[in-house]
């Protein structure tokens, strides 16, 4: 049979087929167990590809308007409510188009070019084959946790048994799941803060105080909180580094108020300053260090795998709480994160990640003096992947921004993560992600959008 499907050019051709062939059938111009011409030959009829007919078949066959036998063609379906059915556009998504960000300075961004994609890719072909389809122990597979705690020993300072070792999907999670195991009580957050820790807090309707910080990180809290959630290698938005000093202060007041300290390490990674700071928990002799770790910012976002390490004193208790919980981390990538650090690749391409920000965060710094000079003042730059510029008082941080995005970069503002006294003249801005080309180019779009400003 021919079917009679008229094509525009202002929409997707799968589309316009899907659509046409969809209301045939439920208007009973189609009736059922009608055979559908072939692939083949409708692309013809239309002057389409075949791929473009088989999109709009397997959609039809999938909705179930449609039913295929092997080697003999596609076939109407039966639709036992058709007399009742009012018809509606059924509409599949297009390709969403959004307008390029011509340079990307947004703060806790990676660069993705250099992932070692070759080797991951033979890591995780030879995963594949000899999956054998079950899911992970819920605090994660034996052989990551195992290189996890190696690991951390070895960069971090920290000493732990890969059993005091969990995997999560990601930070949120992870701190969720803490909140909950202490039952929701009273937390201190840093001031400023990390505002997704602050978002979980509030979802989880917690008792949180603010905790202020000064020149040597979080300040020794005076409220009574079983939790204390802090950044101490590079706090976050600051990048002030926590003395040692005010680290055995935090950590003397946690064993005499038997409470916790959540020692997020998200960046300590990179740090271009001296040598790495050793983790928090590297001083804990009392176990009241609970560590957060993530593969986030060293290989990729998009893998979604985070780890807590927990005190051997908690390690019954947490057990027991999580006891019904299953594992939320691909099976899979937990093997190949655990062969890539056992090849030593993981260790190879965080020497090589660090090198390159160095030199990223370099070469910012040194284009945003050459175009703004005195103008601005640069905060925050020892480690991590973004530093804080303080604008002169004639540029708030919303013009500054607004002003930014018009010209095509994105840049993050710093006010949202104060609870009050909030700033208004300082603005992140990530390395990350962008090219040395581009952050020379993006440094010369904000001295265009910025001096603009007839105020500047």
């Amino acid at each position: 049979m021919e079917l009679q499907i008229l094509l525009t050019n202002d929409r997707s051709k799968y589309i316009q087929i899907y659509e046409q062939i969809n209301r045939a059938i439920l208007h009973n111009r189609l009736s059922a167990h009608t055979k559908l011409p072939a692939k083949r030959q409708l692309a013809e009829q239309l002057n389409v590809s075949v791929m473009t007919v088989q999109i709009a078949y397997e959609q039809l066959l999938s909705e179930g308007f449609i039913y295929a036998i092997e080697r003999v063609g596609y076939f109407v379906s039966k639709i036992e409510s058709e007399g009742h059915y009012i018809g509606k556009t059924i509409i599949i998504p297009e390709k969403v188009t959004v307008d390029d960000e011509i340079i990307n300075f947004k703060s806790g961004q990676v660069d993705n070019d250099t992932f070692p994609y070759k080797h991951w890719h033979r890591l995780y072909g030879k995963e594949l084959q000899i999956f054998n389809g079950m899911n992970a122990p819920w605090q994660g597979e034996a052989g990551l946790r195992i290189q996890i705690a190696t690991y951390l020993a070895q960069a971090r300072g920290l000493h732990c048994q890969p059993e005091q070792v969990y995997i999560f999907s990601g930070f949120q999670q992870q701190l969720m799941n803490i909140c909950l195991f202490f039952n929701r009580q009273a937390v201190g957050m840093e001031e400023p803060g990390f505002l997704r820790a602050k978002a979980i807090f509030n979802q989880l309707t917690m008792t949180s105080y603010a905790i202020p910080i000064d020149e040597e990180g979080c300040t020794v809290p005076t409220e009574n909180i079983k939790v204390l959630y802090t950044t101490p290698a590079h706090q976050y938005p600051t990048g002030i580094i926590m003395s040692v000093s005010r680290r055995v202060q935090l950590l003397n007041w946690a064993v005499s108020n038997n409470s916790y300290i959540l020692e997020d390490d998200y960046e300590a990674e990179f740090r271009y300053k001296g040598s790495p700071i050793p983790t928090l928990s590297h001083l804990d002799n009392d176990e009241h260090v609970i560590y957060l770790g993530t593969f986030s910012k060293t290989l990729l976002p998009a893998l979604r795998v985070s780890y807590i390490v927990i005190p051997k004193s908690l390690l019954n208790d947490f057990e027991e709480f999580n006891k019904h919980q299953k594992s939320t981390v691909s099976k899979i990538d937990q093997h190949v994160i655990a062969k890539f650090m056992e090849e030593g690749l993981y260790s190879k391409h965080i020497a090589k990640m660090r090198t390159l920000y160095r030199n990223k965060r370099k070469y910012l710094i040194e284009c945003l003096k050459e175009s703004f000079g005195e103008d601005i003042t640069i905060h925050g730059d020892a480690a991590g992947l973004h530093i804080i510029v303080q604008l002169p008082k004639r540029l708030d941080e919303t013009k500054a921004i607004t002003l930014a995005k018009q010209t095509g970069v994105s840049i993050d503002p710093v006010s949202v993560m104060y609870g009050k006294n909030k700033p208004n003249h300082h603005v992140m801005i990530g390395y990350g992600a962008s090219s040395i080309d581009e952050i020379k180019h993006g440094v010369q779009l904000l001295n265009i959008a910025w001096k603009r400003e007839h105020n500047y």
